[in-house]
């Protein structure tokens, strides 16, 4: 199938995914997050396709967040659909998936391009790779899992850290944290993935589903339910249309706490 913001390949049972947006720094939008789910689906279904990349074009970006302009206006019901939505097509989809999925990470992963990296089974980076989520500084919070598997994945220390300062983290930084397995530089990115890819394939195809589905059951849900709602809550406030606004218009924003 032909794709407008994505690529897609089969190599030697591996099915590569590249977001291909990079004068946008490969940002999500409703259409590239419809389009990753097909195309994640696709692959799940295809008995060929055993281990499943995905990166982003370019050497800066796997994906530098959301798409802003497209909910800055959004109101309280609309947020929460976003969230909801998205974490049904995308970020849910992708780490319930029988395939084993791996994130390599090739530069910015912010927003909800680290919220993709998290939704992954595997992640791995190129040295210049910075992990963040900047959401509360645009006065809203991560919408699309980012408050539950960060926290799951480092510690909630550190997660409340990195998303109450909204700050970024560098790949080496990241992977004492526990969210890389691997980091390497940028031109071995690729190769390394496949490799660990490689020794996936080794193994049973129906044992690596049975696992995964048994180590996802360890964690609660209803944490997603509350981050789904406090999210679709942030756009009610002032401090919201001010962070989003003050993006747009590349200028510092003035929260009030409203």
């Amino acid at each position: 199938m032909k794709y407008n913001n994505i690529l897609t390949e089969i190599k030697e049972n591996i099915g590569y995914i590249t977001i291909n947006r990079p004068k946008q720094l490969n940002a999500l939008n409703k259409e590239t997050i419809e389009e990753l789910h097909d195309a994640f689906d696709v692959f799940n279904s295809d008995k060929n396709v055993r281990v499943i990349i995905i990166t982003g074009a370019g050497d800066k970006a796997f994906v530098a967040g959301a798409d802003i302009k497209e909910f800055m206006n959004f109101n309280q019901q609309q947020g929460q659909e976003l969230a909801k939505k998205g974490q049904e097509l995308l970020f849910d989809f992708v780490e319930n998936l029988q395939t084993p999925v791996i994130a390599a990470v090739n530069g910015f992963a912010l927003g909800g391009g680290l919220e993709l990296a998290l939704a992954s089974h595997i992640r791995i980076a190129s040295e210049n790779a910075k992990v963040g989520l900047p959401e509360v500084s645009l006065g809203v919070i991560p919408g699309y899992g980012g408050t539950q598997r960060l926290a799951q994945i480092i510690g909630k220390g550190r997660a409340m850290e990195m998303i109450l300062t909204a700050g970024m983290k560098d790949a080496q930084t990241a992977k004492k944290f526990g969210l890389f397995t691997e980091v390497v530089p940028q031109e071995e990115l690729m190769s390394t993935a496949e490799k660990i890819a490689g020794k996936i394939l080794r193994n049973s195809p129906k044992a690596i589903s049975y696992a995964i589905q048994a180590i996802n059951s360890g964690y609660f849900k209803n944490g997603f339910e509350n981050e789904i709602r406090i999210f679709g809550e942030a756009f009610t406030t002032n401090d919201f249309k001010e962070g989003t606004t003050a993006f747009v218009e590349r200028r510092k924003p003035e929260f009030t706490g409203l």
